[in-house]
């Protein structure tokens, strides 16, 4: 099935048709690891984890190669790590600033992972590429497309005809709307710096042009090209990366004789109830935050999941509640109705994803049309249609049941017409799945009796009791099972016993 993906680098969709199909390259801006990654910070992870998925799905895992860089140069970093060394931390200052770098890394791996996002290929760290950046730099003023001055090191934007290409944007407009910095050392107020000088405390490597440190945007197109080659398929990364950064980029990697990334894509921002994210309307949190407030991973991933990428994303409760009541209703259906397993064997059998899921993958990431899917594959009972969607968006089928399915009762009948089958995940609901289990032994010799009687009220009486308590009665002839919906309450179980 044909890829196709919206690039904004021409301004349409387009068929993606890879550079070498047995070597797909895609590049994604990472974070800066100077504090937590908010909820903002993850809509990219999310967006293109679900692109990493489905390119490794058509070209095959071993043909995919995914980098995503950490930024560990940086004024705020360096700020953690002089406070530190300031109140008596032991170590210099580089010291320092890679433990921040680290304790920073290590905080985002472990939200990112909560969100089922998977590890990039390659997660290359700046400070690791510093010669690559040195090297760049001086071919570009070989060239003539840089100057150094007074320790500085800037790229010549006018000598780049095609700048502004990407975000549609002249350099006199760029110019207009003050988005630029003068500074004395710059021939032209649009000149941007790919490197500059660090004093003795900041942390700092020799170069031709001094002790310094490298420009935000070089660090990039040094790590793409010693990684992915001078071409490469897919850069992505938020709107807001598009000027100056993936400008930047573009300018200095071309001019450096690189044709860079053939396709770019862009996702929306994110709100939060309407509103832009910030720290004075109080609306500001992290993943983290959410996470340690008890909202499951995979409800951030299904509600950043819901809207199309290339559309504003509102983060609002009630989305939350309403991803959190869908993915406990898929998990109720797929607890322990057949032996089936995460890479998507159902009954002994591969199930793939169906054509109509992979059609609105494959049109532009349309996970919003995919989730709508899944929900009509959950109420048709098409199990193994909805286990391999789930795995495919990144969703693991077993974990939803360990995490929104806490208890359930699953009486089976062996040949000696004996029941078993009482399992719980988790000490929260212990007490709660005990009921479950009692009276789903009950409800199954009532059922028993029934068959011999044929007088059924009593099982119709009990049935109708477990209903108005929010529990889903399954009958088969292979058993019952009792299953607590989002609406359970234990109260109006009492008595049944």
């Amino acid at each position: 099935m044909t890829i196709t993906l919206y690039n904004t680098a021409t301004r349409r969709k387009e068929a993606f048709a890879p550079l070498d199909p047995n070597n797909v390259r895609m590049y994604l801006c990472g974070p800066t690891v100077y504090d937590r990654a908010h909820l903002g910070n993850a809509r990219p992870v999310l967006v293109f984890d679900v692109l990493y998925r489905l390119l490794r799905h058509t070209y095959g895992a071993e043909h995919v190669t995914y980098v995503r860089n950490f930024t560990d140069v940086d004024d705020k970093i360096n700020a953690t790590a002089l406070a530190r060394k300031e109140a008596g931390a032991a170590g210099t200052i580089e010291e320092l600033v890679r433990a921040r770098s680290d304790e920073t890394i290590s905080w985002y791996h472990a939200d990112m992972d909560a969100l089922g996002a998977m590890r990039p290929d390659h997660e290359p760290r700046a400070t690791e590429y510093i010669a690559q950046m040195v090297e760049m730099i001086s071919g570009l003023i070989a060239d003539g497309y840089a100057y150094e001055n007074d320790g500085h090191v800037l790229f010549r934007v006018r000598k780049y005809a095609e700048y502004g290409a990407l975000s549609g944007r002249s350099v006199d407009d760029m110019i207009a709307g003050a988005r630029v910095e003068v500074a004395p050392y710059k021939e032209d107020p649009m000149d941007f710096v790919l490197w500059k000088p660090s004093d003795e405390v900041l942390p700092g490597w020799e170069s031709p042009w001094g002790r310094g440190r490298p420009g935000w945007h070089i660090e990039c197109s040094a790590m793409a090209y010693a990684l992915l080659g001078a071409e490469f398929d897919i850069h992505g990364g938020g709107n807001d990366l598009q000027f100056p950064h993936h400008e930047n980029e573009i300018a200095q990697s071309r001019c450096a004789g690189h044709d860079f990334a053939r396709v770019w894509m862009h996702n929306e921002m994110l709100q939060v109830e309407g509103k832009k994210m910030s720290k004075s309307l109080g609306n500001f949190f992290t993943v983290r935050d959410l996470l340690d407030q008890g909202v499951p991973g995979e409800v951030i991933r299904f509600v950043m999941l819901s809207t199309h990428y290339r559309k504003p994303m509102d983060w609002t409760e009630k989305k939350r509640a309403e991803a959190e009541k869908t993915l406990r209703k898929w998990a109720a259906f797929l607890a322990d109705r057949n032996v089936w397993s995460h890479n998507g064997y159902v009954g002994g059998k591969f199930v793939p994803p169906p054509a109509e899921f992979l059609a609105a993958m494959s049109d532009d990431l349309n996970t919003s049309l995919a989730l709508k899917l899944m929900r009509d594959f959950a109420s048709n009972l098409k199990k193994g249609a909805l286990i391999s969607s789930l795995i495919l968006l990144g969703f693991d089928p077993k974990g939803l049941v360990r995490t929104f399915h806490k208890f359930h009762f699953h009486a089976v009948e062996d040949d000696r017409g004996s029941s078993s089958g009482y399992k719980s995940w988790g000490d929260d609901g212990h007490e709660a799945a005990k009921l479950i289990h009692q009276l789903g032994i009950a409800f199954d010799e009532l059922r028993k009796t029934a068959k011999q009687t044929k007088d059924f009220s009593a099982v119709d009486q009990m049935k109708a009791q477990l209903l108005e308590a929010g529990v889903e009665v399954r009958m088969s002839k292979e058993g019952v099972e009792l299953l607590p919906s989002p609406e359970f309450d234990r109260s109006k179980l009492e008595g049944l016993l």
